[in-house]
């Protein structure tokens, strides 16, 4: 990865009577623009998700999505739309006078990039994806249920935090306990969903990245966001992502995916790369889910070096 590096310019922008987003631009105000997606929902940019990018080539800008990282209010479900979250980025592209831009997201990163250039073809040079995420059932219920399979002591933690009673559907009963009136309880719920996520997100053990996520402010918005949109914010038809690769077809894409991906399986960018056999796709074999894994860093930033070198678009 390049080396650490601090914004040019950080702005505040209202985008409704109740969300106010934060972003922040870093590298050469000259360089290929670029659109950086951040994962959870509800994670936020962190420092470390500058260094994808050599400074020199590329004008990165990093926006907090609603309810996340320093955008306000942290953790806010009201307006929280996927909608809404495609429709803010398009007003921070105005605002910047950006005529086109890569898009490049991990995660739900991944989820938001495609469906923001589903939406809006016309702006989007290239795109690179990492962990790959397509918000469909199987995935969900992975998360929620299956990768005890793999992470039985991270999963009973996770599942043990609630009553007995509640544990016979786990979105309902962390939904409950995070929107209830004990504030004590839900940051205590928030904390528990983020330990679990953050434990399975890397091959091995990483507590520096573990604290990133579990962090106070952090793990609230991740929580409560993640439970929203997974509850309430779901694609009618449940592969409406793989359906509209038509849209996006034609634009440059890069696929990265660690191979023991516990939060987002394989199968799913698997499923991506045989309906969209055009973009590159690279298994890393050594990797977890998280963008600080060496090699998905690695190749993360390889691909953004091609669109660099060639000046165009075209990632190979």
């Amino acid at each position: 990865m390049y080396p650490a590096i601090e914004p040019f310019a950080v702005e505040r922008l209202a985008v409704s009577s109740r969300h106010t987003l934060y972003f922040e631009q870093c590298g050469n105000p000259r360089g290929l623009p670029v659109l950086f997606v951040h994962g959870g929902p509800g994670a936020g940019c962190s420092t470390t998700d500058r260094r994808f990018f050599d400074p020199r080539a590329f004008r990165v800008v990093l926006v907090d999505q609603r309810g996340a990282g320093r955008s306000a209010p942290l953790g806010e479900l009201e307006e929280n739309t996927i909608d809404a979250l495609v429709a803010d980025f398009e007003r921070v592209r105005e605002h910047l006078g950006i005529e086109r831009w890569h898009v490049f997201g991990g995660s739900w990163g991944s989820t938001l990039g495609l469906y923001y250039a589903q939406r809006h073809p016309e702006r989007v040079l290239s795109l690179c994806l990492r962990g790959i995420w397509l918000f469909r059932e199987f995935e969900v219920d992975w998360w929620l249920y299956g990768l005890r399979a793999m992470a039985p002591e991270a999963w009973r933690a996770f599942a043990e935090h609630l009553p007995a009673s509640e544990r016979k559907d786990l979105l309902e009963g962390y939904w409950r306990v995070l929107n209830g009136a004990d504030e004590a309880a839900a940051r205590a719920a928030a904390s528990a969903w983020a330990t679990y996520e953050g434990s399975a997100c890397t091959l091995l053990p990483n507590p520096e990245f573990l604290t990133l996520l579990t962090n106070p402010i952090t793990s609230w918005a991740l929580a409560r966001l993640e439970a929203h949109y997974i509850r309430n914010q779901r694609f009618t038809p449940d592969d409406r992502l793989l359906r509209d690769l038509e849209r996006i077809r034609h634009i440059p894409a890069f696929l990265v995916h660690g191979r023991y991906d516990l939060v987002c399986p394989l199968l799913g960018a698997d499923d991506l790369h045989r309906a969209w056999p055009e973009a590159s796709y690279v298994i890393v074999d050594d990797a977890g889910h998280s963008s600080h894994e060496p090699g998905i860093a690695r190749e993360l930033v390889a691909a953004m070096d091609r669109v660099a070198r060639s000046g165009s678009p075209r990632l190979g």
